[in-house]
């Protein structure tokens, strides 16, 4: 590449080789100059055929500037570090390995910035694409949570706090991680476990800086679900690991940000959930009702968990 990209196409990759190629060949098949974008894959020490889907893809794409890198300290934030230090782009597109995008998604995205030049950042609507039947108890309250689904509606708009997106599908300008640091390595998924927050703990920063974030509801991507995600015990892994995430997130801070969070933040939401719980029985959705209460506790249990 004799000039640097615009964007760098940022790929996490671990142990989803049957997914992989499907989210590399949705970016080779964009319909933007591919001399203005660079495709990083960030692979995290994965013991499967990783490695293989990756070489593949790259013989498959000889005109793509393609970069492979091994992170071999395990975990999402570690990934994504490599990836940002690595990043030739102005601007980062993060897209997960369960992931695929549409055709014009960097287009997009380029008419986007090139617009709204105050946009520090930007996230798009997040589909799921279910393997297997949606489960009785998903709600609009857990379907996020489980599936990453996310729509803000048919218009470019500026974001509150509340409302800003997953890494997955956020398109940041570089020198914000210059200015606000990296990832927390404390937090963040590492290998099959299921910790998070490392993205929360991130914009949070930019949110105390006001940096400004949009939501443009062009740039689409489809999260595909496999059985595993839907199933009790992925549930109340995904769920206690929430709990024991925003533990370590809110430490990180103070005492009194984790004692808030904990008696003020669950507070609210447990008094939510209960009033929901009934609501949903009233309408014979017991199940919805009780994965609620059960979210809240393993959360609370997660959050009265001591750091290991």
């Amino acid at each position: 590449m004799n000039h640097l990209p615009l964007f760098s196409v940022l790929v996490c990759t671990y142990n989803r080789g049957q997914y992989l190629y499907s989210c590399l060949d949705s970016i080779a098949l964009q319909d933007f100059d591919y001399h203005n974008f660079e495709i990083l894959i960030i692979d995290n020490n994965s013991p499967d055929n990783t490695e293989q889907v990756c070489s593949d893809f790259a013989k498959k794409n000889p005109k793509l500037h393609i970069r492979y890198f091994k992170e071999m300290q395990q975990g999402i934030s570690f990934g994504r570090n490599r990836g940002v230090r690595e990043a030739k782009g102005d601007l980062i597109a993060f897209i997960d390995d369960d992931e695929t995008i549409q055709r014009d998604y960097l287009s997009n995205l380029s008419i986007f910035f090139r617009d709204y030049p105050q946009a520090s950042l930007c996230g798009g609507p997040v589909v799921p694409i279910y393997e297997v039947s949606k489960p009785k108890w998903l709600s609009p309250f857990t379907l996020r949570l489980i599936t990453g689904a996310y729509d803000k509606g048919d218009a470019i708009k500026q974001l509150k706090e509340k409302d800003y997106p997953g890494t997955g599908h956020a398109t940041l300008r570089k020198k914000l991680f210059d200015k606000y640091g990296l990832f927390n390595t404390d937090l963040g998924r590492i290998g099959n476990g299921l910790l998070g927050a490392e993205d929360k703990d991130f914009f949070f920063r930019l949110i105390q800086n006001h940096e400004p974030c949009y939501y443009l509801p062009t740039a689409t991507i489809y999260h595909h679900i496999p059985a595993a995600k839907l199933t009790e015990d992925f549930f109340q892994r995904l769920t206690f690991g929430l709990g024991r995430s925003e533990r370590i997130r809110t430490k990180s801070l103070s005492q009194k940000a984790f004692l808030k969070r904990l008696i003020l933040g669950e507070g609210i939401k447990w008094s939510a959930s209960v009033v929901l719980f009934f609501y949903y029985l009233l309408r014979l959705e017991y199940p919805k009702g009780k994965k609620l209460l059960q979210f809240r506790y393993n959360v609370a249990r997660g959050m009265l968990s001591p750091n290991k």
